[in-house]
């Protein structure tokens, strides 16, 4: 998979915050749409939701930045 952009990955950390239950600020439509297409969002009444998989991506990503803050 290719690395996400940086509006991408503020709109993945922010459907990541909605699950969790936390009001969101605005979404960009076309990093969602981007998202969507990568399979790490899905399409729902009420706007986007994060998936299965954006949520490993994300955990990937944060074990990645915990491992080399381990390694200063």
């Amino acid at each position: 998979m290719r690395t996400l952009n940086e509006g991408e990955l503020q709109a993945l950390r922010n459907l990541a915050a909605k699950r969790g239950g936390s009001e969101t600020a605005f979404l960009n439509i076309a990093d969602a749409r981007q998202l969507t297409e990568l399979g790490l969002a899905v399409r729902s009444r009420q706007g986007w939701d994060i998936t299965a998989a954006g949520l490993a991506y994300l955990n990937r990503l944060d074990s990645a930045a915990n491992d080399g803050d381990r390694s200063n």
